[in-house]
């Protein structure tokens, strides 16, 4: 019988870019820098059940209906970096709706065709200052719209990236 090795897949092959407003574009035009500095970028799914009992069966029946994902962050804060700034104006503006949701692509760089998901997320400021050798900021982006699956391709090694729709 055969054994069969799996690769692993490393974290920092899963990359993450954040889309910075371009100026003079009305928040319509976005440059998507990647996002370095963070200590942590995990998603959880929060998956919305709906759970039921009928009068003839004995058990509980749960069906997932939809999901909420959030993306928790923390960074330290690095200066003269776009991600940075503009999540920091975020929190020292205390900007809400509109003016505070961002496009992210999560890009598979090690894939063949580097395949990408793209979603709106709301920045949510939630905490600053943690920490005695850096300044931190933690957070998280909670979903604003629906995922786009496409590429991303990139003319400087991954430090940006472009997307197109699939």
């Amino acid at each position: 019988m055969k054994r069969f090795m799996s690769a692993v897949v490393k974290r920092s092959k899963k990359v993450a870019f954040y889309g910075v407003p371009m100026e003079n574009s009305g928040g319509k035009a976005y440059q998507f820098y990647r996002m370095k500095g963070f200590e942590s970028i995990s998603t959880s799914k929060n998956p919305k059940e709906y759970s039921r009992q009928y009068v003839d069966e004995e058990f509980e029946q749960t069906d997932v209906v939809g999901y909420t994902p959030t993306i928790s962050f923390g960074f330290d804060r690095f200066e003269g970096d776009a991600v940075h700034e503009d999540i920091i104006s975020v929190f020292d503006d205390e900007k809400l709706g509109a003016d505070a949701i961002r496009p992210i692509i999560m890009v598979d760089v090690e894939a063949g065709e580097s395949p990408a998901i793209k979603r709106d997320f709301l920045v949510v400021a939630e905490s600053e200052g943690s920490g005695t050798d850096l300044y931190k900021y933690e957070g998280s982006f909670r979903v604003k719209g629906e995922k786009i699956a496409g590429f991303a391709t990139t003319d400087d090694n991954w430090q940006t990236c472009s997307f197109v729709e699939a």
